[in-house]
């Protein structure tokens, strides 16, 4: 089980969180617009992606913001009403569970979410905050799915480093101990607030 694994390398518990080609003969004139519509595929499928990541993170900013002001109504038309929450870090830290499940807490364990740095790769949008007086560090990486967030996981205190799977089938993110690394596994993301927390915090990997 990876949340088990991961979970034993941090020094606190978390919550768990066809492509046919014919051989004919064929004009130059034809055989140079194959050639044209080839190259152009890669530079589609790129605007394609950025297509994606803009939509997707620009969802994202309107949840903060919803949190932000308090917007329930927008909150509940954002998220999936079985959304997947993973949490790694102090149980203390819980305050985004709190928040949407209407959780009481004191003025002393009220917290706000706002991200200093936003990015994006694909469905997966990337969130990091930091509070320096309570030397308090997170990250959030979100999955939008059509318009709608299905799942959220939370790092708090926590050095995250996201990689790609050479492999785009992979189906969701996975979490590893940051020991492990691949030749096929670029990282794309690291966390950069972790390190302004004062203290020394454990390391995860994030494939998306």
């Amino acid at each position: 089980c990876v949340p088990e694994l991961a979970n034993s390398e941090g020094p606190f518990p978390f919550s768990p969180f066809l492509y046919l080609s014919l051989s004919l003969s064929i004009s130059p004139h034809f055989l140079s617009f194959s050639r044209l519509r080839r190259a152009c595929v890669p530079e589609l499928a790129n605007s394609e992606e950025s297509l994606e990541e803009s939509s997707s993170q620009r969802v994202v900013l309107a949840l903060y913001d919803a949190l932000s002001a308090r917007d329930v109504d927008t909150v509940h038309k954002l998220l999936a009403t079985d959304l997947e929450w993973w949490f790694h870090g102090p149980p203390s830290h819980q305050f985004m569970m709190r928040l949407l499940t209407g959780g009481t807490a004191s003025p002393d364990e009220s917290f706000e979410l706002v991200p200093q740095s936003v990015a994006a790769f694909g469905s997966t949008v990337l969130a990091e905050g930091c509070d320096h007086d309570r030397s308090i560090s997170w990250v959030h990486a979100w999955t939008v799915t059509d318009g709608i967030i299905t799942q959220v996981r939370e790092y708090f205190n926590t050095s995250l480093t996201v990689t790609r799977f050479g492999n785009s089938n992979q189906s969701s993110p996975s979490d590893f101990p940051s020991s492990i690394t691949s030749l096929h596994c670029p990282s794309v993301w690291e966390s950069s607030l972790s390190n302004l927390v004062g203290k020394s915090v454990p390391g995860l990997v994030l494939a998306i």
